[in-house]
């Protein structure tokens, strides 16, 4: 089942990303393993879009084809107007990795600054956006150290920070925060939308939580076990400010409930 949000005229016209029956399928030695079957998603401008489903369901091979670091087989799927290909080539999105793959030889400056050095940035610039972007996550005074000198959730703000240096509008967010104890996810997912607030920039993030996908969402994209198909999309009603104790909230929990039953919808269990 593909699910479409409502007004599509509008929303293709605002689309960030736009994929349309999109299908990928990977050959191996036991036959064809189909990761993605005909997906259509529209991803607007400003929207924080979580993807949730079970292990394998694609939501993490959407975020690599929107990336250029898988290709699909089959369909259409665009990046503010342009292939995958060129929009890397663009550099028109960040990548925030499952793990921080930082270069643990590299001072935290020096890991935000790599990939503005490949890109040419003039010495000035590449120091004026590392100072911008330590600020927006809240690592100032840290750009001397080295990863191992961080704590885990401390090395992913960096990695957030190193996707951010370039200024994209879009971030892709390879569930970031899995790895982490559960006060430093909220505390992450606290910082996640208030940088989100101050940058206006489009996200799409994969979780395995449903607090995480209500909490920091404007819409969540339930996808099914593989093959990956999108089974539900649902609108946020929650306010914009969001403090942690929203989580307790009716609306919170009524949201939370038609994941879950989504997700449950879509599982097979063998007794």
């Amino acid at each position: 089942m593909s699910v479409i949000a409502s007004n599509p005229e509008q929303k293709i016209a605002a689309s960030v990303v736009s994929a349309r029956n999109l299908c990928l399928t990977y050959q191996t030695s036991d036959g064809p393993v189909h990761a993605l079957s005909n997906v259509d998603l529209d991803v607007r401008k400003g929207d924080f879009i979580s993807f949730i489903g079970p292990s394998g369901c694609g939501k993490t091979t959407f975020l690599r084809c929107i990336a250029d670091l898988e290709k699909k087989t089959s369909g259409e799927i665009d990046v503010n107007g342009m292939t995958p290909e060129e929009a890397r080539k663009a550099r028109a999105y960040g990548y925030v990795f499952q793990a921080p793959a930082l270069y643990p030889w590299r001072t935290i400056e020096k890991n935000i600054s790599l990939p503005l050095e490949i890109m040419g940035y003039a010495k000035d610039e590449r120091d004026k956006r590392i100072a911008r972007t330590l600020d927006l996550v809240n690592l100032t005074g840290f750009e001397k150290k080295h990863p191992w000198q961080l704590s885990g959730g401390m090395q992913q703000r960096a990695s957030i920070a190193r996707a951010l240096a370039f200024d994209a509008d879009l971030l892709l967010m390879d569930e970031p925060f899995g790895a982490l104890d559960e006060i430093v996810r909220d505390h992450l997912n606290e910082q996640l939308l208030k940088l989100w607030a101050r940058t206006n920039k489009t996200i799409c993030f994969v979780t395995h939580s449903i607090p995480e996908a209500v909490y920091l969402s404007t819409r969540i994209v339930v996808m099914s076990p593989r093959p990956g198909r999108v089974t539900d999309i649902i609108e946020s009603t929650l306010p914009a400010e969001r403090p942690l104790g929203i989580r307790e909230t009716p609306e919170f929990l009524a949201i939370a409930h038609r994941v879950r039953e989504g997700l449950r919808a879509g599982h097979s269990y063998e007794e």
